[in-house]
């Protein structure tokens, strides 16, 4: 396909999904009318403005930190504080940082004891993912939740069905030429359409995919439009083919996602998420999870392989610059200084507690060189590294407990919550459900034996 014809056909697909998004507060954390979300949610929990320069907190239990900074824009005199919000459904993409959001949204449900859905055991922790999502893939001690962040494939009608009204939906994309290469790099041991490509290539692949593509084939989602899939669309529409099919995709996203995040602007997103949810920025500190050694990544996408792929995955590139537009949109509506000023104070913030909590030099290791069992990341296959933080020796306490999970891989921190949740509900008057030839995972136990091509 022409390049300069496809990127002219989404641009007129943009054009005419124009939309007015939904305001964002002017440098506020009031404005709940302008979210729809009601103002009687969350009672007894007001969100007052920070003095100017606050006493450092101490640590007041397990998962808790410190207050580390003020906030920088104070509420508007006429923006009244409201409650923050405790119902959060995050679609967790595939390869956009999305470990790094559930982690987020993980720590937040423990300091306020909601409950996280999370899988029965026969879907491990997703959601039996590729299929469609149904409320049935949720353990039932993790139900009724207030808070879901497991990979899932977008059902609209069961995830309703499942979250309370008052649920905020949100999730993130990434530029698509950057994700594909992750997504190559990460599956390449379980798509088969990578699994065909000598030398594990992906200029091969890209240089003609429809040579080792097979449309539904086991795992093909990875290798076609994974982020249309992952939405609940089509993976196999093309914009060329169906100009339709794009728009009407964008608008159902829009129907349901209060924020759209852009990985690339990761801090910038957190800051709308926290004012989305009137949270407190010390609410939105991370640590980066899941990430690849510079050794199993490409230091640089040359431009023709990023044309190639963004080709490639028209649908994914198609829905990127559309809520990529919206996403500047909703920070312009914010207030762009102030979401850039609480940015940085976000990431200086981050670079304090890093140090806190794994030394003066914060840096990711090699799951080999991890001490700390609960800390080692999982790892797709003998050619990727996934990087992990480590403890260092002899911290002990809530501190230690708080940093913990602060760096705690998706399947620990997952098995966790699971066993926690068990507890506190106690037996279960209904069974578990048993499900029905459950689909096998990519994300199990690393291979014991040497990987094939």
């Amino acid at each position: 396909m022409n390049t300069r014809r496809a990127a002219g056909i989404i641009e007129g697909i943009l054009e005419a999904t124009k939309h007015r998004p939904r305001p964002f507060h002017e440098c506020s954390p009031g404005g709940a009318a302008l979210w729809g979300i009601p103002q009687s949610l969350g009672k007894g929990r007001g969100q007052a403005a920070a003095p100017s320069h606050p006493p450092l907190r101490t640590l007041p239990g397990p998962g808790r930190y410190p207050k580390l900074f003020p906030l920088s824009c104070p509420p508007l005199r006429n923006s009244p504080p409201r409650p923050k919000h405790m119902t959060v459904a995050f679609l967790k993409t595939h390869k956009t940082a999305g470990t790094t959001v559930q982690n987020i949204l993980f720590r937040f449900a423990e300091r306020h004891n909601l409950t996280v859905a999370l899988p029965h055991p026969s879907c491990e922790h997703q959601f039996c993912y590729p299929r469609n999502f149904s409320a049935h893939f949720v353990h039932p001690a993790t139900r009724p939740p207030h808070v879901l962040a497991s990979h899932l494939r977008f059902d609209r009608a069961e995830l309703e069905r499942l979250m309370p009204p008052s649920t905020v939906y949100v999730t993130i994309l990434r530029e698509p030429a950057a994700m594909f290469e992750s997504l190559f790099s990460y599956y390449n041991q379980y798509c088969p359409a990578f699994r065909r490509v000598p030398n594990a290539s992906l200029e091969a692949f890209l240089r003609a995919p429809e040579a080792y593509y097979r449309a539904g084939e086991h795992f093909a989602m990875f290798a076609h439009n994974t982020l249309a899939y992952d939405l609940g669309g089509d993976n196999e529409r093309s914009p060329r083919d169906d100009a339709a099919y794009l728009a009407g995709l964008i608008r159902q996203v829009e129907e349901v996602f209060s924020l759209v995040m852009i990985a690339e602007y990761f801090d910038e997103s957190l800051v709308l998420l926290r004012r989305l949810l009137a949270w407190d920025l010390d609410d939105v500190l991370y640590a980066k999870l899941n990430a690849r050694a510079a050794s199993s990544r490409l230091a640089a996408i040359p431009a023709a392989l990023a044309r190639a792929a963004r080709t490639w995955n028209a649908l994914d590139a198609g829905l990127y610059d559309h809520f990529n537009a919206t996403f500047w949109r909703h920070v312009a509506r914010a207030g762009r200084a102030c979401v850039e000023r609480e940015a940085r104070e976000l990431r200086e913030a981050r670079q304090r507690l890093l140090r806190r909590c794994f030394g003066d030099e914060p840096l990711l290791r090699p799951a080999a060189q991890i001490r700390t069992k609960q800390l080692q990341p999982w790892q797709p296959s003998r050619k990727v590294d996934i990087m992990g933080y480590d403890l260092p020796g002899g911290g002990a306490g809530p501190a230690t407990e708080a940093c913990l999970k602060l760096a705690m891989p998706e399947v620990q921190y997952s098995n966790y919550l699971l066993r926690k949740q068990k507890r506190r509900g106690g037996a279960r008057a209904r069974p578990e459900p048993v499900l029905d030839n459950p689909p096998p995972r990519p994300i199990r136990v690393l291979p014991r034996g040497p990987q094939g091509p």
